[in-house]
């Protein structure tokens, strides 16, 4: 099954990625989770265990809009970054969850750092 071989490469990378990357209360880490039809971030402390802030274009304001996908992606990243200075937060680590940097990834990230994150 080519999908299963492709699912098992994304892990093999994310925990690679994983070993050296930790958020801490400091500096959390900003993971990224992409389906077929949404794309979903959230901001976390490691130590903790906890999320402090989340977004995806799925939320009501974003999901309206008429635009394509990789837009939307720019758009959850502003928003993002929107929250996350509100918590308090304007540094982060940027785990890219074993997917390629391009596309909607990397939409997501210059959206939030056009909405002042510094990774």
């Amino acid at each position: 099954m080519a999908t299963k071989k492709k699912l098992d490469r994304r892990t093999r990378i994310k925990y690679r990625v994983r070993k050296k990357i930790r958020g801490t209360a400091e500096k959390p880490r900003l993971s990224v989770f992409r389906s077929n039809k949404a794309i979903y971030a959230q901001v976390i402390d490691d130590l903790d265990g906890k999320t402090l802030v989340a977004a995806s274009s799925q939320l009501k304001d974003i999901a309206e809009k008429k635009m394509t996908k990789t837009e939307k992606a720019r758009e959850v990243g502003k928003l993002i970054a929107e929250r996350a200075k509100e918590a308090g937060i304007e540094n982060i680590v940027f785990d890219r969850n074993g997917y390629l940097y391009h596309g909607r990834i990397k939409s997501l990230a210059e959206g939030a750092r056009e909405g002042g994150l510094k990774f």
